[in-house]
């Protein structure tokens, strides 16, 4: 339904500056421009007549318009206001917001209390909302699953608009089997759920709780990826909402240049609607899961770099390695039923303190549900970081022993805790990319690994304290890297932290390509100037 009653009280809920009409002489100028804008909206003509009065007579509208001086805030409630007359009651909260809106986020330090959350059902929702948001230069975030640790990267305070879209979540399987098509609101839980029954998968997010659409935008990093790529590698085309309501697809052949910013060039080019996967024919799998003492630690990095020089030439096995000062986590993932596959024979010998998952054939579902048993839904600050490195078991260990040490100094302080998890990446990953169009990363053909780490804490007042520790070791990285001429300049984006320009390192001209992308589809560059954070081309 149409909210008419909201629109009707746009003069009780603005205040009088804001409601009274604008001149005589301004009127003719406001009109050409707030007609054209009301039209572009597509609405019901009594809805969009009505609309267009109520817009008429408001004096602060009208001073923004004729370029004079406004007041943001008035002009940022009738923007929420305008989307909530034309999407509907039901598609927008405004001031007070829901408590469960703004906690949405998983870190308690991107909890923000928005002017308005837009729940869009359809990429013409999406299209509308942008018009408006446009018209009226509204700051805006976006939120898929809000799984980003980085304040203010899908959250935003007032004055701003939130865009969530948890209500884009389908998943649908084509007739074939070979693709899938997710919304960019949905969770990777329930899409590998979804796919089960048909015996197949996509290359998407490892943690179930995570959103789709922020994993593929940032490139996105699978268990199986290092033999299919990345998940931005795997999409076959993207539904999107550019930044004037033009709903378009990008794909191979309609927008190719749009289609290669998109994978792994994050939010930088519109509000992507639809994912549609590649499916890969992979269902069943084995794998283990070992839990390791703090003293075997520089065993398993003997393993893991002998694995990744030997072992990793077999493409369907990956290696999950997440060291905490207390105990070291070693998962062996195989994309198809074995026993014992001997990619992983450097890992068998080692003693583990504890097998919390016996080796077994299992499904990627059954191995999606374990990790979902490992994600704390306990309110906490959260960090992440990022470097890469070559393969260099010596650059391994040194990096890790200045870790430890910090990393246990700030437990006990704070209580906050951390991890030190080497990701493998394969040049099989590397050569898929190339190998299905390319993508912007820039990645050197070379196995190499990502570090990341995975930082929890519980008070505010202790976040520079903690987070000088994944700061520190980052530059560690760079530092010894450099020395023993191992470091690799690139930063994986779903492992950015707030400071970090994942971007800035895909390369000079990936970089200068991405901007002219930008500079195609988002004329008014209205996902540089409005978006409120992120990792924007425009911080460059």
């Amino acid at each position: 339904m149409f909210g008419l009653r909201y629109l009707c009280c746009f003069l009780s809920i603005i205040g009088p500056a804001s409601a009274a009409s604008p001149p005589t002489s301004n009127r003719a100028s406001v009109q050409s421009k707030l007609q054209p804008f009301v039209n572009s909206l597509a609405l019901p003509p009594p809805q969009a007549q009505l609309l267009s009065s109520k817009l008429d007579q408001d004096s602060n509208l009208a001073a923004f318009l004729s370029g004079k001086d406004y007041q943001s805030s008035f002009l940022l409630a009738l923007s929420c206001l305008s989307i909530r007359a034309t999407l509907g009651d039901n598609s927008v909260d405004t001031i007070p917001v829901n408590q469960t809106e703004t906690e949405a986020n998983w870190s308690q330090g991107c909890w923000r209390s928005p002017t308005c959350v837009v729940f869009p059902s359809a990429a013409q929702d999406v299209s509308r909302a942008l018009k408006i948001i446009g018209f009226f230069k509204s700051r805006f975030a976006v939120r898929s699953g809000g799984h980003s640790p980085n304040p203010g990267f899908s959250s935003i305070d007032n004055p701003g608009i939130l865009i969530d879209l948890q209500k884009l979540n389908q998943i649908e399987v084509s007739q074939d089997r070979k693709a899938a098509s997710l919304g960019p609101g949905g969770r990777w839980g329930d899409v590998l759920a979804a796919l089960d029954p048909y015996d197949v998968s996509v290359i998407g997010g490892r943690i179930p709780q995570v959103g789709v659409a922020g994993v593929i935008l940032g490139g996105g990093l699978f268990h199986f990826s290092g033999e299919y790529g990345l998940a931005g590698d795997n999409v076959k085309n993207f539904e999107v909402v550019l930044s004037d309501g033009t709903v378009t697809d990008a794909n191979a052949d309609r927008n190719a240049d749009l289609f290669w910013a998109l994978k792994g060039g994050g939010a930088n080019f519109g509000i992507v609607t639809r994912f549609d996967l590649y499916t890969i024919s992979v269902r069943n799998i084995w794998f283990q899961v070992a839990i390791y003492t703090p003293d075997q630690v520089p065993t398993i990095l003997d393993a893991f770099a002998e694995w990744q020089n030997e072992g990793a030439s077999d493409v369907k096995s990956t290696v999950a390695l997440i060291i905490a000062p207390e105990a070291t986590t070693v998962g062996l993932i195989y994309s198809a039923p074995a026993d014992q596959p001997a990619a992983f024979a450097p890992f068998y010998s080692i003693p583990a303190a504890t097998v919390a998952v016996p080796a077994n054939n299992g499904t990627v579902l059954s191995l999606t549900n374990i990790l979902g048993t490992t994600f704390s839904n306990v309110p906490q600050r959260h960090d992440y970081r990022g470097a890469s490195s070559k393969v260099d078991l010596q650059l391994y260990k040194d990096v890790h022993t200045f870790w430890r040490e910090q990393a246990i100094a700030v437990h006990a302080a704070t209580g906050a805790n951390m991890t030190f998890t080497l990701q493998p990446i394969p040049v099989n990953l590397v050569d898929q990319g190339i190998a299905k169009g390319g993508n912007p990363l820039g990645l050197s053909r070379i196995n190499q690994q990502w570090w990341t780490t995975l930082v929890d804490w519980e008070n505010a007042e202790d976040d520079e304290k903690v987070r000088a520790v994944p700061i520190a070791t980052s530059e560690k990285w760079r530092e010894l890297g450099e020395q023993r001429d191992s470091y690799i300049p690139f930063l994986f984006m779903n492992d950015g932290s707030r400071d970090q320009s994942p971007l800035s390192l895909y390369g000079a001209e990936n970089v200068a390509r991405l901007k002219q992308v930008s500079r195609k589809y988002d004329r008014s560059q209205m996902f540089q100037t409005l978006q409120g954070n992120g990792f924007l081309l425009s911080k460059l």
